[in-house]
């Protein structure tokens, strides 16, 4: 079998970053490399495995013989990467039996991974870490989830002793953009319960997310030469300055944690003509959610009341909505993935996503699907790192699940 690390190495050297000014699906071409590829190495273990027009990759694994009564259970992740930051030209670092101190990203000199900073880093002491450079993302967000997967399609087409049900594997793109399964075909999908591979540290399991929006601020001003400006020019930066400072600062992603929602301001552009600002919303409360919405409705009405009617517009776009409600009833998915960490000696944190994954919008269209660790840190960012013995942790993990369900037949 190939080491889920050469795996993993592979499928980060493709560039999948999405594009959220796209329209098209997937947003950007490059994701198709990896999908292709993907969708390849699948047959060339004997797993029959498609792409449709918009990218999905689905496959899947016969159940054994006797086994057919076992429902089919899917694992599921995503090939893009965000657009936080740079994917491209990704030049991991291996630090094997890694001794605990700060890790330097020799791409940028003077930049490293503190541990004053990140004291999670000391849980990993012994291990085998991967780290960017510095430069850019790594990538394990989700290439972790897909290695994690694709190295328990292997170990089952090797094993044919490992008895199980019939196994369904999806990949997506566009996760990181909110548009991962708006074309994705459940019913073609096949499975009756799912996981998706795309949680953080090992031991993370959450069947709770955001209820999520994206917002984009518009500000209409008036240029006029600066030297008689005064009275008439509206500068469309400044007032968009001011949008900003009528929402709550303490509702910002930098001072929340558990289930707090917030505002977060990810981009600005713009001249004193005209500005744009973009935001994201997130509550895990509906009701909160839907007042953070009104909340950004009502800051543009304050701007068209100082300023004049036009001179703000807000555009809100609904993303993704907790998937709890829809998990509850099918409990028994979570307690089987307690159960499949605990017997790897993991202790299982289960809390709320504060994100969303592909799940949440696969649960509203009845595919249940709670979220699984794939063992990353700091995702979307240049200090991102992973940790090998969780992605091998994460393979044994699924492998477990699928026999704590092929033992209930």
């Amino acid at each position: 079998m190939e080491k889920i690390t050469d795996r993993f190495l592979r499928y980060v050297a493709v560039d999948t970053q999405s594009d959220p000014d796209s329209e098209s699906q997937p947003s950007s071409e490059k994701q198709l490399d990896l999908l292709k590829m993907l969708r390849d190495e699948l047959r060339a273990m004997g797993i029959e495995a498609d792409m449709d027009e918009y990218g999905y990759v689905m496959a899947g694994i016969p159940a054994n013989e006797g086994m057919e009564d076992v429902p089919p259970i899917g694992f599921i992740a995503h090939v893009d990467t965000s657009p936080d930051a740079p994917g491209c030209n990704i030049r991991p670092q291996i630090i094997p039996d890694y001794d605990g101190s700060d890790i330097p990203l020799k791409g940028v000199p003077g930049l490293s991974l503190k541990v004053s900073e990140f004291p999670e880093l000391g849980e990993y002491k012994g291990q085998t870490l991967i780290t960017t450079d510095g430069t850019t993302l790594l990538g394990a967000d989700d290439k972790a989830g897909v290695a994690e997967i694709m190295s328990m399609a292997e170990y089952v087409m090797t094993h044919p002793e490992f008895r199980h049900g019939e196994i369904r594997i999806g990949f997506t793109p566009d996760e990181e953009i909110g548009r991962g399964v708006v074309k994705f075909d459940v019913a073609k999908f096949g499975a009756k319960y799912a996981y998706t591979m795309d949680g953080g540290k090992i031991g993370e399991l959450e069947y709770e997310n955001f209820n999520a929006a994206s917002a984009t601020v518009r500000i209409q001003g008036r240029n006029i030469h600066p030297g008689y400006a005064k009275d008439k020019m509206l500068n469309a930066i400044l007032i968009g300055m001011e949008f900003n400072s009528l929402l709550p600062a303490a509702q910002r992603p930098e001072h929340t944690d558990g289930y707090e929602g917030f505002f977060h301001i990810t981009d600005f552009k713009g001249t004193v003509e005209q500005a744009e600002f973009s935001y994201i919303i997130r509550d895990h409360d509906l009701g909160l959610y839907e007042k953070r919405k009104e909340t950004m409705r009502k800051c543009a009405d304050f701007i068209n009341g100082k300023y004049g009617e036009g001179v703000a517009s807000v555009e809100i776009r609904h993303q993704y909505y907790n998937m709890r409600k829809e998990v509850e009833p099918h409990i028994h998915i979570v307690e089987k993935a307690v159960k499949a960490m605990e017997m790897e000696s993991i202790t299982p944190i289960v809390r709320p996503i504060r994100g969303g994954t592909d799940g949440a919008n696969l649960s509203f269209m009845g595919l249940p699907c709670p979220n699984i660790f794939a063992g990353g840190h700091n995702f979307h960012g240049k200090l991102e790192f992973v940790p090998v013995e969780s992605m091998e942790k994460a393979v044994k993990v699924i492998l477990n699940i699928i026999s704590l369900f092929g033992k209930q037949a």
